[in-house]
């Protein structure tokens, strides 16, 4: 089992920042990639980025490259998800997510933290 728990949302106005934070726990071994995923009202679910525990690679969505940036501290068992340059469109509630080793799902969800921006 894994555990994750996402913070860092809030409101913010357009152009400003925000970081969100995924701490996980429980049987991080197993875990091969973190995600992050977004929902907005109305909408589907959408990738946002991921990064792999091991050696640190990255892989984002069209719509934030350049503008979100993921890291990890594996010593805090904690990923982030740093946001700059923010937008309306980017308000959406935000999960992190875990994809284990020998899987192609993310099984794992953290609550999701709210991000809105404002005009």
């Amino acid at each position: 089992q894994v555990q994750l728990v996402e913070s860092g949302g809030g409101l913010v106005q357009a152009g400003g920042s925000l970081r969100l934070s995924c701490a996980s726990s429980g049987s991080i071994f197993r875990i091969n990639w973190m995600g992050w995923f977004r929902q907005a009202p109305g909408k589907e679910r959408e990738f946002v980025a991921a990064i792999r525990r091991s050696g640190g690679s990255t892989s984002y969505a069209d719509s934030v490259k350049g503008r979100f940036t993921s890291s990890a501290d594996d010593a805090k068992n904690t990923v982030y998800l740093q946001m700059n340059g923010l937008k309306p469109e980017d308000t959406a509630v935000y999960y992190c997510a875990a994809l284990l080793y020998g899987s192609d799902r993310y099984a794992y969800w953290g609550q999701g933290t709210q991000v809105t921006v404002s005009s």
